[in-house]
């Protein structure tokens, strides 16, 4: 059993390790451009938005409030225009709606983002098992008697032939390597990204909350005042 999965390693070599890993490469390069363009059609502007919605919800100007979001092609506006459209409910359906929102854009910002994790994660054991393999066909070649005068003499050398196929084996381990580290980089950015999104949503969604909570603690205090002037 073990001599067989011997042969077949060295029989099916390292290269296939090193072209799985420059394919791997490759598809790390484009998820990261295109998650990279994605993300920066989501930026919110929110040093010019949070006064101006501010403004607008001050005047009651609801309208002109969704439209200011619309133009905000980003996850904070279309996050607080969710909230916006439940704000006759109060402040709580406010909430909900722009939790339910901030899930969905989440989810929808982390898409492909797991294949970057993984492939950070185990592309050194993939150049790993390329070593591995490199090495097994090393010490097997060492390891094979002479059948000759002209292999008993080739066997003087066998040792800086084994030292030399042992240092090719590890580029594959190397290879690993260099693909593993960006996709973990790139990874923790977009993550980071993530966060900082979520933040800018929740942050833009408090103006909303604080003037739902406002309005409603107005109504209250004018229902109460009616109230008492009806007595």
């Amino acid at each position: 059993m073990i001599e067989r999965i011997t042969n077949l390693m060295i029989d099916s070599g390292a290269a296939w390790v090193l072209w799985t890993l420059f394919a791997l490469s490759f598809l790390c390069v484009a998820v990261s451009l295109e998650r990279f363009i994605n993300f920066q059609r989501t930026r919110a502007d929110l040093v010019r938005v949070v006064p101006e919605l501010r403004k607008l919800l001050h005047a009651s100007d609801y309208t002109k409030a969704a439209e200011l979001l619309e133009r905000q092609p980003s996850v904070p506006g279309r996050v607080v225009a969710a909230g916006l459209v439940e704000a006759n409910g109060g402040p709580s359906a406010a909430e909900e709606a722009m939790a339910a929102a901030i899930g969905l854009e989440r989810r929808r910002l982390e898409q492909r983002l797991v294949f970057l994790g993984t492939v950070g994660n185990n592309a050194p054991f993939v150049g790993l098992l390329g070593t591995v393999i490199g090495i097994v066909g090393a010490f097997d070649a060492l390891g094979k008697p002479a059948v000759n005068a002209a292999a008993s003499a080739a066997m003087n050398v066998a040792p800086e032939r084994v030292m030399s196929t042992i240092a090719e084996a590890l580029v594959a381990t190397a290879v690993g390597l260099v693909v593993a580290i960006p996709a973990v980089a790139v990874f923790n950015y977009f993550q980071a990204r993530v966060s900082g999104l979520m933040a800018d949503a929740e942050t833009l969604g408090h103006v909303l909350l604080s003037h739902l909570q406002t309005r409603a603690s107005t109504e209250s205090l004018n229902h109460r005042v009616a109230d008492m002037a009806a007595e």
